[in-house]
């Protein structure tokens, strides 16, 4: 399998990356940043430089073409004011859902967040964040492409257990950037997970039958 990864400098994206290569798959990481280049080639991922926010569509097509997937795993990221989480977080996702089009890629996963939606009301930046996610999650499933939507709860860094809770809807919780990684290469692998819209927070079932009962 040959998967693209925007956002590919993103704390899951790499991880993803390496659980990808490491199995013998092919990753390209779009990134904005040529400096990063050297750390997604360590990751086991092809560089490509291609700013998604400013792209064009052809040059974003260009540099998935010949994956069999793409995943969504990028964003404005902390710090960010509220345009920036409606031209990445929303701009950036619907911009990759062309470029799939015109590429002929079929299968898109989007990394989304517990809360998202795009009627969230409030004017903080936070709540900005969840209306563009939201809206990015709507747009993706109304895409016609075999989409699948994944909202993890609060992300850590400690290490991946393995085990997860997903389900349409979970309580609020944490899961680990590790066992989201897993949780996204299990979704790429299962055909029944298209269509759907999962929340994901750290629980006690292991990662592939968490994703096989959903």
């Amino acid at each position: 399998m040959r998967v693209a990864i925007a956002g590919g400098h993103g704390q899951i994206a790499l991880r993803l990356a390496k659980v990808l290569s490491h199995r013998g798959d092919e990753v390209v990481a779009l990134i904005r940043n040529p400096s990063h280049a050297e750390e997604v080639g360590h990751a086991g991922a092809e560089p490509a430089v291609v700013d998604l926010e400013h792209a064009s569509e052809d040059d974003v097509a260009q540099a998935i073409t010949g994956c069999d997937a793409v995943v969504f795993a990028a964003g404005a990221g902390p710090g960010s004011g509220p345009e920036r989480k409606d031209t990445m977080d929303y701009g950036g996702a619907v911009k990759l859902i062309a470029a799939a089009k015109q590429a002929g890629v079929g299968r898109y996963v989007i990394v989304s967040s517990m809360g998202a939606n795009a009627d969230a009301p409030g004017d903080d930046t936070f709540s900005v964040y969840l209306r563009a996610k939201g809206r990015a999650d709507d747009a993706v499933r109304a895409s016609g492409l075999d989409a699948t939507v994944v909202r993890p709860g609060g992300l850590t860094n400690g290490p991946g257990t393995g085990r997860v809770r997903l389900d349409e809807s979970v309580p609020s919780g944490q899961v680990s950037r590790d066992d989201v990684a897993a949780v996204l290469v299990a979704v790429l692998d299962s055909p029944r997970t298209i269509g759907r819209t999962v929340d994901l927070i750290g629980g006690d079932t292991p990662v592939a039958e968490a994703v096989n009962v959903i």
